[in-house]
């Protein structure tokens, strides 16, 4: 008599898979439309607002004011609000302060976040345990802002473009997902180019890189967005108003501080609406976000789980 596994049924002609567990069950019909119901919901969330900010920089100020203020149904499209932002003045010039300092601040972070993870993968390297150390220190203590302000003044670097940069520039957390990333990296392949005669700075360059593609996609969006989105040290670090990012520009105009000769002028006349130069300013502000993320989307689940479990 053939003895038969607790747990397996057998049919005729073949034995049966063993039962999965509940979660790895192909899911019910009501499951399915649950989750879609679920995402739909989440979606909806997440875009309507996205949708009233976008309408309402586009409504002229007779709809917005027919509407009482933001407009969900769009009754025509204009774009007075943009041309008025990107003729020239404050807006325009934080616009391309905001570019500059996304695009210096992300690359200097990236080469120093690159070559730190790079250092810290090698496990023989000089002062490698004490280094990663410091590190790790460094997410959990902090000096705090006023001796960050007092070095900050001390360096000479209040009223310029350095401060929005060099007291951010590095995460420690993107350097431990480099380093992990780094360590994965089959040692054979490091070891057969040394082999060959190729020092450090070859290997990261011509092999480390190029297979870390992904992760170094991801880092990098992450530095931009922090840039792109920073106000704090430029609210800390900067009195000239001419200097102000985006974000810091932004924010004056949505609270009414200070607003634009040529703007302030067109909305105390009624021929523009400030809450339609309001929701203009928070459009352009998240555009560059949403325009550059499908792009670096695709690699999210490699350069990070991957990153994040290697090593």
């Amino acid at each position: 008599m053939t003895a038969v596994t607790p747990g397996v049924r057998r049919k005729p002609g073949r034995w049966a898979a063993p039962p999965r567990p509940p979660w790895e069950e192909e899911p019910s019909k009501a499951g399915l439309a649950g989750k879609g119901l679920v995402l739909a919901l989440a979606a909806f969330a997440i875009l309507f607002p996205l949708w009233i900010v976008v309408v309402t920089s586009l409504q002229s100020k007779k709809t917005i004011d027919a509407a009482g203020g933001l407009v969900v149904v769009p009754r025509g499209v204009t774009l007075v609000a943009y041309r008025e932002l990107l003729t020239g003045g404050q807006v325009q010039r934080a616009a391309l302060v905001s570019v500059g300092v996304t695009l210096a601040g992300t690359l200097f972070s990236m080469a120093v976040s690159v070559l730190c993870a790079y250092g810290l993968s090698r496990v023989g390297s000089l002062g490698h345990r004490w280094f990663l150390m410091l590190l790790l220190a460094t997410m959990f203590f902090g000096a705090g802002l006023i001796p960050t302000y007092l070095l900050v003044q001390a360096l000479g670097l209040t009223d310029s473009y350095l401060a929005l940069i060099l007291p951010s520039a590095v995460s420690v957390f993107n350097i431990l997902v480099l380093r992990a990333f780094f360590m994965g990296i089959s040692p054979e392949l490091v070891d057969s180019a040394r082999i060959d005669g190729a020092g450090d700075w070859r290997i990261l360059w011509q092999i480390v890189m190029p297979l870390s593609r992904a992760v170094l996609a991801v880092i990098s969006l992450f530095y931009a967005v922090g840039y792109w989105s920073a106000w704090f040290n430029a609210s800390i670090y900067l009195s000239d108003q001419d200097m102000m990012p985006l974000q810091n520009v932004m924010i004056q105009l949505v609270q009414k501080q200070e607003r634009p000769v040529g703007l302030a002028t067109q909305i105390n006349t009624g021929q523009l609406s400030p809450l339609a130069v309001q929701m203009a300013v928070m459009v352009m502000a998240l555009l560059p976000v949403a325009v550059l993320s499908p792009f670096v989307q695709r690699h999210f689940r490699k350069g990070m789980l991957t990153g994040a479990v290697k090593g």
